[in-house]
C-alpha cells in the first residue's frame, strides 16, 4: 500500500473575491460621495456634480449587473435601456407626448439632437434596481410593477432638477400633488414609458443570477439610499418637505414587498 498526497479539487463555483469586485465598490462609493456633496454645492461645481452623480451611478449599476448576471445580461441591458430612453426622450421633447411640454437647459452639457446624453444614463442608473425589484415582487406583472417604480422615482427627481434649472415645464393643466412645478402628464408618461421599458427588459434579459454572482445588496442599498437622500434633501436643503415626506412614503410602500420577500427567503428573483 502506498500513500498518495491528496489535493482537494478547486471549487468551480466559488464567488468573486473582494479584490475582484473592488472596482465596483470604488465606483459606487464615488457615486455615493457625489450624491452627499450635491446639496452643499452651488453654481458650476453643482452642475458638474449633477452630471457626475448620474454617470458614476449608472456605471455602478452596469458593473453590478455584470458581477451578478454576466456579460450577456449587461450588454443587452445597456443597449436596450440607452436606445429606448433616448428614443422616448426624442419623441417627448419634440411632440410633448407622453410627458408634456418641457425644455432641457444647456447646463446638462453634450446633447444628442436636443436631448442631453446624461438623460439616458439616468434611466440606466434607476432601471436596473427597479427591474430586480419588479421581477421578485411581481414576476407575472414585471412591466406594471417596474413602470410604477420608475414613476415614483421620478417624483423625487423632477422637482429637484426643475428647482436647479436643469429643465423646465409648460404648465397648462393638472399638476402632481405637492409639485406645482410638474404637470401630472409627466407622471402618467413615466408610468407608460416605464412599463414599455420593463416589458422589453424582462422579455430579453436572463432571469437567473450567475452561480458565482455577488449578492444584490448594492442595488438594494442604492434604492434605500434614494429614499433617505430624497427625504433629507427635500426637508433640509431643497425647501420641499411635503415632497420629501410624501414620495418617501410612496417609495417605501413600493419597496416593502420586495424586502419582505427577501426576508422570507423566496427563491425566485
Amino acid at each position: 500500500m502506498s500513500l498518495r498526497q491528496y489535493t482537494p479539487r478547486r471549487n468551480l463555483q466559488r464567488s468573486f473575491t473582494f479584490g475582484q469586485t473592488l472596482p465596483l465598490y470604488l465606483v459606487f462609493l464615488i457615486a455615493l460621495t457625489l450624491q452627499i456633496s450635491y446639496p452643499l454645492l452651488e453654481d458650476e461645481p453643482l452642475r458638474l456634480v449633477t452630471l457626475a452623480v448620474v454617470y458614476w451611478g449608472a456605471a455602478a449599476m452596469v458593473l453590478h449587473s455584470f458581477y451578478a448576471f454576466g456579460w450577456k445580461f449587461t450588454y443587452r441591458f445597456f443597449i436596450i435601456t440607452f436606445t429606448y430612453s433616448l428614443l422616448i426622450e426624442q419623441i417627448g421633447h419634440r411632440s410633448g407626448w407622453p410627458f408634456g411640454i418641457y425644455q432641457y437647459d444647456p447646463s446638462l452639457a453634450y446633447q444628442i439632437y436636443s436631448v442631453p446624453l446624461v438623460v439616458p444614463f439616468a434611466w440606466i442608473m434607476i432601471s436596473y434596481p427597479i427591474l430586480i425589484v419588479a421581477r421578485r415582487v411581481a414576476p407575472k406583472w414585471v412591466f406594471l410593477y417596474g413602470g410604477l417604480g420608475l414613476m415614483i422615482w421620478d417624483l423625487f427627481l423632477d422637482p429637484q432638477m426643475v428647482n436647479a434649472g436643469r429643465w423646465s415645464w409648460e404648465i397648462s393643466g393638472a399638476t402632481v400633488p405637492f409639485q406645482p412645478m410638474i404637470p401630472l402628464s409627466n407622471a402618467a408618461g413615466w408610468l407608460l414609458t416605464g412599463m414599455g421599458l420593463m416589458a422589453l427588459l424582462n422579455f430579453t434579459l436572463p432571469k437567473e443570477r450567475r452561480k458565482d454572482g455577488i449578492s444584490l445588496a448594492l442595488p438594494e442599498f442604492f434604492l434605500l439610499w434614494t429614499i433617505f437622500g430624497g427625504l433629507i434633501g427635500n426637508i433640509f436643503f431643497f425647501g420641499y418637505p411635503e415632497i420629501g415626506i410624501s414620495v418617501a412614503i410612496l417609495f417605501s410602500l413600493y419597496l416593502a414587498p420586495y424586502f419582505i420577500a427577501q426576508r422570507l427567503g423566496r427563491s425566485d428573483i
